[in-house]
């Protein structure tokens, strides 16, 4: 009973990256990588995101983007719970409104 109560819940998130062609650039964000992501809530997610996609050996084989930077976006997909978007800022992940990514 002890050990359901310390178990950490984890979902699965549907994470899609994006990003411009060039880096420090401000519009024109493509997808370049969508993967599934579990965690415990968004913060953990976009820190496992952050902590993969930042490391040449954790980097998957069929990614062709660059590394995670200033500026790039991640989209939270929850189906019906919501679709939550996040910048990369220069003091972390920040929250915005979908409108910057077209």
């Amino acid at each position: 009973m002890l050990k359901e109560l310390t178990r950490r819940i984890t979902k699965k998130y549907d994470v899609t990256i994006f990003q411009t062609p060039e880096f420090r650039q401000s519009k024109g964000y493509k997808q370049v990588y969508r993967l599934t992501i579990q965690g415990g809530d968004h913060d953990q997610c976009l820190d496992s995101i952050f902590a993969k996609f930042n490391v040449p050996d954790r980097i998957p084989a069929d990614f062709t983007g660059r590394f995670i930077s200033t500026g790039d976006i991640l989209f939270i997909d929850e189906g019906r719970k919501g679709q939550y978007y996040y910048q990369l800022k220069p003091g972390g992940w920040e929250g915005i409104n979908r409108i910057l990514i077209r």
